[in-house]
């Protein structure tokens, strides 16, 4: 899998797992299911930043995201 296939991936479900996360705290039970895909998520991330020569700049995420989302496309 590409770098920024991963950090697109793990971005969008670190965000995905945010609302499982509260809203399994405020139902005062744990956030198993959340944690776990937040994690995956943030591993995903990790490992795209690792893969990547140089890593990643904060400049460098949109044109990532677009990138993607036009391979998606296409």
């Amino acid at each position: 899998m590409e770098p920024d296939m991963m950090l697109v991936t793990g971005m969008g479900l670190v965000v995905l797992s945010l609302p499982a996360i509260i809203s399994a705290w405020s139902d005062n039970r744990a956030p198993r299911v959340g944690a776990l895909v937040f994690f995956g998520g943030a591993g995903l991330v990790f490992w795209a930043f690792r893969e990547k020569d140089g890593g990643y700049r904060p400049q460098d995420i949109p044109d990532a995201v677009y990138g993607v989302i036009g391979q998606i496309l296409n």
